[in-house]
């Protein structure tokens, strides 16, 4: 592929897109929103259509996206020493203003400095000049902990982007139009409730490498509080294109945040309050994907505990439309859910019971028993629905042998009343190693030992295997022993992601960081004190102090949290 391919290639993306977004190349501010994966990944995440979508509404600015070219096409980028160049108009990444990464998965981390380097923009922020872009990254990953790739990013968003990144940009175009330099546009963003400008916060380290805290710069807020919206208006898909995962379908959020304070959850801690979007509205998504020939995907953390899922679902099916479903909680599975499922030509219902044991469901305040489970397979025989997946995790906090062999239980009973109710499909076991993440009760505790996670998936295989109508599929111990030290790593990974970029990515993690010095043995197996300085520590998500502590020592009592109710104030986020 020679450099005109290369352009040839974006060009051919841009045209066979459907968009309600209008850009406008002329505008003074040129933003890059910049999905460090594919264009077939990027284009189903959500959250990059609701920002693009926001950018391009302002006057003064245009808002154009770049992404990781596919592998062969990186190779030609290398070859012909083409910059990375954004869909629309095929600018390079190194002549924007703003560069904005949207950052969702750990894995990721380390496609930023490889897509930096490759866009002609200085990996580390320290080096860039006034004639380099601002770079700034929001997302989950951004909001969680965004210390691991904190030396690449001039200024992050914590918590949810709608509205914050509009007054970001306010800030970024007045101080250029004001000749402020780079360092005084960063000083000003950092007063902003919700900006991090991770340059002002330093961080501590002890003589034996321990983590202390940071140095914070005089005017810097000593904690950064989380951003989040209101879902007063719809989030949907705004550029249709079929080159992606999910591109017969256009995606509406359904709701937002999770109430019902699983433990393990990111998500439930770091996106309350539980929102949802009035019916109305998404009635208006489901008109304007019905026009667009598309089947309509629901978004949520858990589609059934919509209020009004079964007016919804079955307003699409009025309209003789077909819809899918992001999650589904088998508590609140309705009859109406499952048939439109059916309708839609789905072949499998998918559940989350997360364990085999009712004890360690307890642990983790998951709230659905195994009676659920055999409910929602009754629902899914009387629609016709022959299949179902389980989305299990293995290694969680007081696990035991006894709760390995209640997986292999839990799976052979179902399977066994999925065909007593009609179901002659197949039940598949989706079993995942669990990660300790920060702002969740788990995240003082240690990473379940890798050699002892492989062999726990061995016997649940073994057991299984002569089950011809059960499917055991495991997600790779290895990736999630480097997304546990990437989850709750500090700023020294930056070094380390950095010199992955340069040499074969992920595959030589293990072996830059034996070479920075880190042990990841330490960074995964070790339990964390209350009481200990974290690298996220210095981020609010607008719970109490000590609510996760409380919880933590509530999970080992094995009690029941209730769900998130109006009014409520146990966990300080409602105040």
């Amino acid at each position: 592929m020679n450099r005109k391919d290369l352009i040839d290639r974006l060009q051919e993306l841009y045209k066979d897109e459907d968009s309600r977004v209008t850009v406008n190349p002329h505008a003074g501010q040129k933003v890059a929103i910049v999905y460090p994966n594919t264009y077939f990944v990027g284009m189903s995440n959500l959250g990059l259509h609701i920002i693009y979508e926001e950018i391009n509404l302002r006057n003064d600015s245009v808002c154009e996206r770049i992404f990781l070219p596919e592998k062969k096409e990186l190779e030609a980028y290398d070859k012909t020493k083409t910059p990375l160049m954004s869909v629309e108009t095929q600018r390079p990444m190194h002549q924007f203003d703003v560069v904005a990464f949207d950052v969702t998965f750990e894995m990721d981390y380390f496609h930023i400095p490889l897509m930096l380097r490759h866009g002609r923009v200085p990996i580390m922020g320290k080096d860039r000049t006034e004639f380099d872009p601002i770079v700034i990254a929001g997302g989950p990953c951004a909001t969680f902990n965004p210390e691991p790739f904190a030396d690449f990013i001039d200024a992050f968003i914590i918590g949810e982007g709608e509205g914050i990144v509009s007054r970001v940009l306010d800030i970024i175009r007045d101080g250029k139009m004001e000749g402020l330099d780079r360092h005084a546009i960063l000083r000003q963003l950092a007063n902003v409730s919700g900006v991090y400008v991770p340059s002002l916060y330093v961080p501590i380290y002890s003589e034996d490498g321990g983590f202390k805290g940071y140095d914070i710069a005089d005017g810097a807020p000593k904690t950064i509080k989380r951003h989040f919206e209101m879902l007063t208006s719809g989030g949907e898909t705004v550029v249709a294109t079929n080159y992606t995962e999910f591109g017969a379908m256009y995606i509406i959020e359904v709701a937002r945040g999770c109430g019902r304070h699983c433990r393990f959850c990111m998500a439930g801690y770091c996106f309350r309050v539980p929102r949802v979007r009035p019916l109305e509205i998404l009635k208006e998504g489901v008109d304007r994907a019905e026009k667009l020939g598309k089947k309509v995907g629901l978004m949520g953390a858990a589609i059934s505990d919509y209020p009004e899922v079964d007016e919804l679902v079955n307003y699409i099916r009025s309209k003789d439309m077909r819809y899918s479903c992001a999650s589904l909680r088998a508590d609140s599975l309705t009859q109406a859910v499952v048939d439109g499922l059916a309708d839609s030509g789905q072949k499998t219902i998918t559940i989350a019971p997360e364990t085999g044991s009712e004890r360690l469901r307890r642990v983790i305040n998951k709230g659905i028993s195994e009676e659920h489970l055999k409910n929602a397979a009754t629902l899914s025989a009387k629609s016709g629905i022959q299949h179902m997946r389980l989305y299990i995790m293995i290694g969680l906090p007081t696990e035991t042998d006894e709760d390995i062999e209640a997986i292999v239980g839990l799976a052979e009973r179902t399977q066994a009343h999925m065909a007593e109710v009609g179901c002659k499909g197949r039940l598949t076991l989706s079993i995942n190693p669990f990660i300790p993440k920060p702002f969740t009760p788990f995240q003082w505790m240690a990473m379940d030992n890798q050699k002892t996670v492989e062999k726990r998936l061995q016997y649940i295989k073994k057991a299984l295997q002569k089950n011809r109508r059960i499917e055991v599929l495991v997600e790779s111990p290895k990736e999630a022993y480097i997304q546990g030290v990437l989850a709750r790593g500090d700023r020294r990974l930056g070094a380390v992601l950095a010199a992955c970029a340069a040499d074969r990515g992920s595959k030589s993690f293990k072996a830059e960081m034996k070479a920075a010095g880190l042990d990841m043995d330490e960074l995964n197996y070790r339990e964390r004190s209350f009481d200990e300085f974290l690298p996220w520590s210095h981020l609010d998500m607008g719970m109490d102090e000590g609510y996760l502590e409380m919880e933590l020592k509530r999970s080992v009592d094995e009690a029941y949290t209730p769900p998130c109710v109006q009014g409520c104030k146990r966990c300080g986020v409602c105040k």
